[in-house]
């Protein structure tokens, strides 16, 4: 069974995943993060977005993969633990114009593709209920008042020591939520047959809870 989470940013999409699926006995993927994880590579390795041979070769030659420690999910990188650099402000300004990349889509859905192959699966994203399993068994559509969404992520950057206003914050979402849909290869768009939450109002357990009873109830 794959249950497909997509939504914007700061909407609570990870870390209902992640206990959806540890409810449900499902694996969990985060693709937002393996974005990331491109967009570092391609930070520190300098290149232009329009350099298409270089993004191939960095692409092809990367290892993303994801430990478990203590019921922590750790983001590795060529074997590096970046579970806390993807997040930076850097990447995060960045991820949104290198995951726009066709080849870099294309790339990443085909290994999400074959990750979930015959396993359960709860997998989270923008694009996954249209684009990477448009068949998916159940599909959710988390959306959030942009100003909750903001305290959220100020909340999330003071955790890594990083500092950024609401009013900041609030701009940078908008700019990246527009960016996200409106660009031309697998936009963020709710998939017809998706179930939208709001989840401005909700605590995480009420969400995952919701979430959780759809599926069963499936």
């Amino acid at each position: 069974m794959i249950v497909a989470i997509d939504g914007p940013a700061a909407t609570g999409k990870s870390t209902s995943a992640k206990l959806v699926a540890q409810k449900l006995g499902f694996t969990y993927m985060d693709t937002g993060a393996m974005y990331r994880c491109v967009t570092l590579s391609v930070l520190r390795n300098h290149i232009a977005l329009a350099d298409e041979e270089a993004l191939r070769l960095l692409i092809q030659e990367m290892d993303i993969h994801f430990d478990k420690t203590d019921d922590k999910l750790v983001v590795r990188l060529d074997k590096e633990d970046v579970s806390t650099l993807i997040r930076k402000p850097e990447v995060t300004s960045h991820v949104s114009a290198v995951s726009a990349l066709p080849q870099v889509r294309n790339h990443m859905v085909a290994i999400q593709r074959k990750s979930a192959k015959n396993q359960d699966c709860v997998i989270e994203g923008r694009d996954i209920g249209t684009i990477v399993f448009p068949k998916a068994d159940v599909k959710f559509f988390l959306v959030a008042d942009d100003f909750v969404r903001a305290k959220r992520r100020q909340l999330d950057l003071k955790a890594i020591g990083e500092e950024e206003t609401i009013d900041e914050l609030v701009e940078e979402i908008r700019r990246r939520d527009r960016f996200d849909s409106e660009r031309s290869h697998s936009p963020l768009k709710k998939a017809d047959d998706a179930i939208e939450v709001d989840t401005s109002e909700l605590t995480i357990d009420e969400q995952v809870d919701f979430m959780v009873n759809k599926v069963r109830n499936h």
